[in-house]
């Protein structure tokens, strides 16, 4: 005769709080925060507990928003097992990097262009100005 055991961690074994979180981990991030808002709307000390439980236990610093960094240049991403595709990506990446790198020259060079003008639109300004002073010291 063979006895089987029950799983140790089965849902009726768990408590409430248990479930919940299970119940919210398995939904993602958004599941926890939609929860904290409802909470803050219903009882605000509720809010503030999940608030401070999703800090504690590292929920809402977890996942994509600190595995990506925010950097323009250097890229490393996971090959996706097709060396065609990695290829094209590669590729692709490089350009619209030389592409952005085109772009903000360009923006550069206007606003260079910009001031430039406004600065000799400023010195023709101060020229007549001082002409003017001139032509008037004379009469």
């Amino acid at each position: 005769m063979t006895t089987t055991t029950a799983p140790t961690h089965s849902h009726e074994s768990l408590g409430w709080f248990s479930r919940a979180e299970n119940w919210l981990d398995a939904r993602g991030k958004g599941a926890w925060i939609a929860a904290m808002v409802i909470g803050f709307i219903f009882f605000w000390p509720i809010g503030l507990a999940l608030l401070a439980y999703m800090i504690w236990s590292k929920r809402m610093f977890n996942g994509s928003c600190t595995s990506r960094r925010h950097s323009h240049r250097g890229h490393k991403f996971n090959s996706s097992g097709n060396s065609a595709f990695d290829a094209y990506k590669a590729d692709t990446l490089k350009r619209l990097e030389d592409e952005q790198g085109a772009f903000e020259a360009f923006l550069q060079r206007l606003r260079d262009a910009k001031d430039k003008s406004e600065f000799d639109a400023f010195m023709d300004d101060r020229a007549e100005a001082a002409k003017a002073e001139t032509e008037e010291a004379k009469a």
